[in-house]
């Protein structure tokens, strides 16, 4: 019951304990026209899963670092534009930059981290540490 209500009540859910927010996501966004990609994180029993929407962008763009348990997403991009005339020449530049960090939980296995990209999403699989892993119930005998 705790989950249910720290969410109505728009305090951080358990997610954000562990993985931390990026507090000034909508503050640069509305001030700056940065936009940060939205982030999606997962966790089952035996990983944790980030996915970045990020269309547009190959895997050759991004940056994955750890540094610390502390996991950083980060792109760079620059697209140029350019047409040519006789009498006049038009170059247009678009840059494009974002990079976002998560604290991991000290049950993720950075050992053994991997990333895959696909129809623009990139996907950060974090396993979870054997320890950490939920066990099947077990029924003890009574002798």
């Amino acid at each position: 019951m705790l989950p249910a209500l720290r969410n109505r009540l728009n305090m951080p859910g358990i997610m954000d304990d562990f993985f931390g927010r990026d507090l000034m996501e909508n503050f640069l966004s509305e001030r700056t026209g940065v936009n940060v990609p939205a982030v999606n994180l997962a966790e089952n029993n035996d990983e944790y899963r980030i996915e970045v929407a990020a269309p547009g962008l190959d895997k050759k763009d991004f940056k994955i670092d750890l540094d610390n348990d502390v996991l950083t997403i980060s792109s760079e991009k620059e697209i140029k534009d350019e047409e040519k005339d006789e009498k006049f020449m038009r170059c247009e530049f678009n840059y494009t930059k974002f990079s976002r960090s998560f604290t991991l939980p000290e049950s993720a296995n950075a050992d053994k981290i991997k990333a895959t990209h696909k129809d623009g999403i990139l996907y950060v699989h974090i396993p979870k540490k054997e320890e950490a892993k939920q066990k099947p119930p077990k029924q003890i005998d009574i002798s």
